[in-house]
């Protein structure tokens, strides 16, 4: 049976989507059975797998439409992709009248359980209805977080959505960890906001940081995770360690 694991930061520009795709990746490499659910209308991550977001099928078809969604997802290098594009942006509006609005995406996600080790979600940058739908459905939710202020501030509001999901919706609910993302490491405050986060999470907090790469940045021009457009980058060895990290790592937390 799959674990669900949703990638999650309201705040823009932390390298969620970034993470959640060269994760996917690296994971594929390494001959587990992977789906990346892209659950943000932008279809970054879709793009980022070298999938087309203007497919017929997307996952707005199938919260909306009820579409079974074996026939939305696309098959590419890097593993198997449910597609979004701005479509999805309406689903949030759609979803409102539905029973059991927050349940739609875990309703459809259960059957391919079996067919997959993992499932990704990647979550808009928001606390909205579609986030909720991806806490809902997830076992674990991976934090990617930029060392900066801001980024700490969102990490409060990111946990207080997470615990009211956790209460009402999902008890299971837990943080599969948090990965720091852009790290400089010639920055001293990048390491304050990291010796702050090993305080308050202990062991959640990931051993491998994803550095500032041009690599890294220039990979999603090119349909591709960086593993692949460059493999000898400093980007595409972080994002190998955390695959491997990632499977070791056996510290989910309570929220």
């Amino acid at each position: 049976m799959a674990r669900i694991v949703c990638f999650a930061n309201q705040k823009g520009g932390v390298g969620k989507t970034t993470t959640c795709v060269n994760l996917c990746a690296a994971v594929k490499e390494k001959r587990r059975k992977i789906l990346l659910v892209d659950a943000d209308p932008q279809g970054n991550a879709t793009t980022g797998m070298g999938a087309d977001k203007h497919a017929d099928v997307t996952l707005y078809d199938v919260l909306i439409r009820g579409t079974d969604p074996k026939e939305a997802i696309v098959t590419t290098k890097y593993g198997d992709v449910l597609p979004s594009n701005l479509e999805l942006s309406g689903a949030a509006v759609e979803l409102v009248d539905a029973p059991e609005r927050e349940k739609v995406l875990k309703k459809a996600l259960e059957p391919l359980r079996e067919s997959y080790d993992y499932i990704f979600i990647d979550c808009p940058p928001s606390l909205g209805l579609l986030t909720l739908n991806a806490l809902a459905a997830a076992d674990t939710v991976l934090i990617p977080m930029q060392c900066e202020f801001y980024a700490m501030e969102g990490l409060a509001d990111l946990m207080t959505s997470m615990r009211l999901t956790k209460n009402s919706i999902n008890p299971n609910l837990q943080i599969e960890g948090i990965v720091l993302t852009m790290y400089d490491r010639r920055l001293s405050f990048a390491g304050q906001v990291a010796n702050e986060i090993r305080q308050y999470f202990g062991k959640a907090l990931y051993k491998t940081v994803i550095p500032r790469n041009v690599r890294i940045a220039e990979a999603p021009s090119h349909g591709k995770p960086v593993s692949a457009y460059s493999r000898l980058s400093r980007g595409a060895e972080a994002y190998d360690l955390l695959a491997i990290e990632f499977f070791r790592h056996n510290h989910t937390i309570d929220i």
